[in-house]
Order: structure tokens, then C-alpha cells, then sequence
């Protein structure tokens, strides 16, 4: 717990080695400004420009892509999550191994999520993914999926938890997740907050927010006080989770609650319905400080990418490139297609023809369709390749677009092809 004197808003010393430099700003079609802009990072792992996106290598590795192509296909970053790494192989391996880009052979920046939504998603039943989508607030705050039990229990101090792997039980809290975190060793951290669903009451929204406040003010304290005792360490910064749900005024007050502290950036996070993404992040990008870096956490569809973007997100992760691709699934600029079709199966063509990825410069759909069939994991490291590479290249696209000014030019043309609804134009059908 924080000494009665800590003052959350007081800057460390150590900050000034993290920086944050705004670039270019986005402005409408009319000419007036908005809340869109292009950016630096500047971590002990080198820099970041934003707009970027993130790969997640959960587990400390992108699922079936080496470091070495992960850097190859475009990516500047890579997150990993303090939930995984603390359960196997144990934060105290990473820390004597020198942290996570030491352990993994990734050379550049990189992040790691507090744990808080592997704790609660998983806590509950709903495994890798939490609805987002309906609004329904008739059932309990603390409902589990249907025939599962709850495996996660959040009391003032922390959360009690039972790992999905074995079962054995484990606390966490704001201080635990900082203490785990700086095991961990990646150059941005997130503090340890708590996850609401849409299906909580407002009531509990506002009760969790409250908490999610108190649990920030004792993750800079703990975050502080490791940075002084663990001497000879690069700094690592810690970034603030806004909470709020769907409701403006909860996410404007947790913008100026958190924004007031002295975190080195914020993540835009929780339940929000996809529709009003963009009013989210814009309320939240109106109430932050101007001169840190905003991070939303979970998004990798191109309108998602457009609407984050264009209502100030700096920086956003998703596993959906990599998740998708090991059920043969690859993104076009024509939308997204399953190579497990049997019009693959004489396709001699690249995934995307004129790709400058790995995969598209070395293989046909043929070849890959073949792989998947036959139940080859190299299937899964070839598609991976393409999407991250097809994601991460949008985003660059967005933000050399944005310097440009032609943002909403490209948006335009991105979008209109993308959600088409028409059949893959590349390749021939297989014959009949």
C-alpha cells in the first residue's frame, strides 16, 4: 500500500528516459483539426512510430512466427502478457534470463498487459473473449459463462484466482502485477485494473471504476518504488488502463482521474461496443494529456484501425492476424478469405499478388492450401506471416497518409474494397 504522503502525481526522476514527441495532426476535410496524429515512442529498445501496431506474442513469442521474421514482416513492437509468463514459465526465469526480449530474441521494444483481463475473462468462464457486443444488464455482476465456474474473485485489495492451466490458486494485485511486471522486463507496462463487461450494472460500473482508481494510485507507488530498488535496470514505463464501459461520463472522469497521475501513457480499455469505438476514444483522446502516448488495446479490423486512428489512438494490439491464420483464414485487400476452399486447390498465385511479404514472395495459395490440408504447422507460420505483415503495413500506410494529409482518402479507398462483400477477384475457381 502507498505511504500516507505518496502523491501519485509527482514524477520519478527516471521518466525523462521514456518520451512521447507528437508529430503530424490530423485535420477534417474542411480544414479543422482533429484528434488523429502521427508520433514518436522513444523507449530503452529503440523507437516507435505511431500510428502502430503491435503484435502480440502472448506467451513471449508471436504463435508460429520467429523474432527474426516478426522483425522481417514490418513490426516495430511486441506485447506479451504478465497472466501467461507469471503461470509458465514464472516471472523470476525472465527476470535471471535478462527479461523478455532477452529471453525471446526480440531485439526491439516491447509491452506486456497487466494480467487483469486474462485474470477476469478467463476467471469467468468466457476464455479468450469477453461479449462486447449486447448491452444486457438483466443477469448478476458477477455472472460466468453458462456451465462454467468462476475462477476469479475480486475483493479491494487484488483478485484470488485459479490458474486455467492446474487449478492452484493465485492472488493478484496492484502490487504483485507491478512486482511480476518488472520481472518481466518490457519497456511499457500496464497497471493492473479492473475488467467490466457490458453486461455489468451501471451501478458496478461505477463501484469497479472507483476501484480501478485506488488500484492505479498503488501501481505508480509499487512501480516507483521497484524502479529505485531494482538499480541498473532500464526504465520501464507504466502506462494507466481508462475504464468505463459505454458511459461518457465514467470514461471522461477515469481520463481525468488517471490523466492527473503520473503514468508515461494510458491504455484505452474494457467494454465497449464496436460501433461507438470511435466516440470512446475520442472522449478519451479530448481528456488525456496531449504529450502521452495512447494505447487500445484489442483491435486489428481495418475500420476499427481507421476509426482508432482518426480519434487518437497512438498504438493498438490484437492476436486476431495469428488466431485467424491457424484456421487458414488470410486478409486481402479485398477482405478476408479461408484458404481451406477448394478454388485454392490449383491456385497457383501468391496470396496477394504484389505482397512483398515473406509468404507472397516464396509461395502459391496452392502450396499453402496443400499445408493446411495436410494438417502442416507450416501453414500456420506462412498465413501469420502475410496477416501480421498485412496489418502492420496498413497502419504504416494510415500513418504515411496522415503526414500526407490524403488520411481520409485512403480510408475511403482501404474500406470500400475491404468490406465489398464480393468474391476473392485473384486466381482461378478450381475447375468443375
Amino acid at each position: 500500500m502507498p505511504e500516507k504522503n505518496f502523491d501519485p502525481s509527482a514524477p520519478h526522476a527516471r521518466q525523462e528516459e521514456f518520451g512521447f514527441e507528437v508529430g503530424t495532426r490530423l485535420t477534417a476535410p474542411d480544414g479543422s483539426p482533429m484528434l488523429g496524429r502521427t508520433g514518436v515512442i522513444r523507449t530503452p529498445h529503440g523507437e516507435i512510430k505511431t500510428p502502430a501496431f503491435i503484435a502480440v506474442g502472448t506467451k513471449a513469442t508471436v504463435k508460429a512466427v520467429t523474432p527474426a521474421q516478426v522483425e522481417e514482416l514490418g513490426a516495430q513492437a511486441v506485447l506479451s502478457n504478465a497472466y501467461h509468463l507469471y503461470l509458465q514459465p514464472g516471472a523470476d526465469i525472465l527476470d535471471e534470463a535478462g527479461g523478455l526480449g532477452k529471453f525471446m530474441g526480440w531485439h526491439g521494444p516491447t509491452f506486456t498487459d497487466s494480467g487483469g483481463f486474462q485474470v477476469m475473462s478467463l476467471g469467468s468462464g468466457f476464455k479468450k473473449v469477453i461479449d462486447m457486443k449486447s448491452v444486457d444488464q438483466s443477469g448478476p455482476d458477477d455472472a460466468v459463462a453458462p456451465g462454467k465456474e468462476r475462477l476469479a474473485n475480486v475483493d479491494e485489495d487484488g483478485v484470488w484466482f485459479k490458474s486455467h492451466l492446474d487449478g492452484t490458486k493465485h492472488r493478484f494485485s496492484p502490487e504483485i502485477s507491478m512486482g511480476v511486471q518488472h520481472q518481466i522486463g518490457a519497456d511499457i507496462m500496464f497497471a493492473f485494473d479492473e475488467l467490466t463487461t457490458l453486461q455489468n450494472s451501471r451501478g458496478y460500473q461505477v463501484e469497479s471504476l472507483e476501484r480501478t482508481r485506488r488500484w492505479a494510485e498503488r501501481c505508480i507507488a509499487e512501480h516507483f518504488a521497484l524502479t529505485d530498488s531494482r538499480e541498473g535496470k532500464e526504465y520501464q514505463a507504466l502506462f494507466g488502463v481508462i475504464q468505463g464501459a459505454q458511459y461518457e461520463d465514467l470514461r471522461r472522469k477515469a481520463c481525468q482521474d488517471l490523466g492527473a497521475m503520473a503514468f508515461d501513457g494510458f491504455g484505452i480499455g474494457g467494454a465497449l461496443e464496436k460501433e461507438n469505438l470511435g466516440t470512446i476514444v475520442g472522449w478519451c483522446a479530448e481528456e488525456l494529456p496531449e504529450d502521452k502516448p495512447r494505447h487500445l488495446l484489442g483491435i486489428s479490423e481495418p475500420d476499427d484501425i481507421f476509426t482508432a486512428i482518426e480519434n487518437g489512438a497512438d498504438t493498438f494490439d490484437c492476436v486476431s492476424p495469428t488466431r485467424v491464420a491457424r484456421n487458414s483464414a488470410f486478409y486481402t485487400p479485398w477482405g478476408r478469405f479461408n484458404l481451406s476452399g477448394a478454388r485454392y486447390k490449383r491456385d497457383f498465385t501468391p496470396l496477394v499478388e504484389g505482397c512483398d511479404c515473406y509468404t507472397c514472395q516464396n509461395f502459391t495459395r496452392a502450396y499453402i492450401h496443400h499445408l493446411y490440408k495436410g494438417k502442416e504447422l507450416l501453414s500456420h507460420t506462412l498465413i501469420s506471416i502475410h496477416n501480421e505483415h498485412f496489418t502492420v503495413g496498413l497502419v504504416e500506410s494510415a500513418r504515411q497518409a496522415l503526414e500526407d494529409g490524403t488520411f481520409f482518402e485512403l480510408k475511403d479507398q482501404v474500406l470500400a474494397s475491404y468490406y465489398a462483400g464480393k468474391p476473392d477477384p485473384q486466381g482461378q475457381p478450381a475447375a468443375k
